[in-house]
């Protein structure tokens, strides 16, 4: 197994933008940290759980794997687009209750983010299971991999912190391009 190829894989996706990352972001500018961490504690549960899902499915259920990925698909894309609108919407003029900002909801997300969905059923048979994956291998792939998924989400969630006056500052702009960026996303995965 190449280790290194493997944790670079890891690293660049998850770390880079996805709906997951920019809704850490968008809960840090709209609503503080102790918010987006609780998202990002129910994020990372999920995204582990999503990687035990990943190595039942890749060995019972290979041959409709390509049909569960594209239901997800248009279920995800669809929540995404919903996400976009809502954070386009945001009335940026008076505090607001965010039911979306919640470790069920960031647990919820990740079972219908494509990026996750996808991530999660490639990672596993790619990098592990050719290599003997033997049930203590598996298991500690899985703990380190869902360690880097929440290494990438405290990340966003400390670029949110410290960009914060900036983005207060600009707050309907950033609303409106956070908005685009997950419309964005949610384009990408039909390309």
């Amino acid at each position: 197994m190449n280790i290194t190829s493997l944790i670079v894989y890891c690293f660049i996706v998850t770390f880079t933008p996805g709906p997951t990352n920019i809704i850490i972001l968008s809960t840090v500018h709209n609503f503080g940290i102790k918010k987006a961490m609780k998202y990002t504690y129910g994020a990372t549960i999920a995204f582990g759980l999503l990687l035990v899902l990943s190595v039942i499915l890749n060995t019972m259920l290979i041959a409709i794997i390509p049909k569960i990925l594209m239901v997800m698909q248009i279920i995800g894309s669809l929540y995404i687009l919903y996400l976009a609108y809502q954070i386009y919407k945001m009335d940026t003029s008076k505090p607001a209750v965010n039911q979306t900002a919640t470790f069920l909801s960031g647990f919820l997300m990740q079972f219908l983010n494509p990026k996750v969905i996808l991530f999660t059923m490639t990672v596993i048979p790619s990098f592990i299971m050719p290599h003997g994956a033997t049930l203590p291998v598996v298991t500690i792939s899985v703990i380190a991999i869902t360690i880097i998924g929440f290494l990438a989400f405290v990340t966003w969630v400390l670029f949110g912190t410290i960009f914060k006056d900036f983005l207060q500052k600009h707050k309907k702009t950033v609303n409106i391009t956070m908005a685009l960026f997950l419309v964005y996303a949610a384009i990408m995965i039909w390309m």
